[in-house]
């Protein structure tokens, strides 16, 4: 929970219309209106459709790859999104924002050693190659599961 931006003592409980500051109370309110600023929310960016360029797909992006030897096909990639194993480790928000960590690092072979010290990390990793190896893989870290 967020704490309030005017007393900082107490967690939030409400925005400012105007600003969108979290206060706790009335009093809260009261001390920000007087300085309160109006913030402009830059207005969303729709994308163009133009019509003269090709919608591009994840085979365009393969093809172009030189390394095709730890490339794994679309179609055993798509294998991923019918696992009930991988939603259910999915559901862990701490799984969720370690994955987006690495999407976003600017060195992801870092973030990837550092990921797999993660017991959760390997778990989800030791799934996802059972699904696109399509065998019963053992586990990778002492102590994991033996019945993937």
């Amino acid at each position: 929970m967020q704490i309030c931006n005017v007393c900082r003592d107490e967690p939030s409980k409400y925005r400012c219309p105007t600003c969108q500051i979290r206060y706790c109370s009335l009093g809260c309110y009261k001390t920000h209106k007087d300085s309160c600023i109006r913030v402009e929310r830059p207005a969303p960016v729709t994308p163009e459709t133009n019509t003269d360029v090709e919608p591009w797909n994840v085979d365009d992006i393969l093809q172009k790859e030189e390394d095709y030897i730890d490339k794994v096909p679309l179609q055993k990639l798509q294998l991923l999104s019918q696992s009930e194993e991988l939603r259910g480790l999915l559901r862990n928000p701490h799984l969720r924002q370690l994955l987006r960590s690495i999407d976003s690092a600017a060195n992801k072979d870092e973030m990837m050693k550092a990921a797999m010290q993660e017991p959760l990390f390997v778990e989800f990793s030791d799934e996802c190659l059972k699904v696109v190896e399509n065998d019963q893989r053992k586990p990778s870290r002492p102590g994991a599961s033996e019945d993937l």
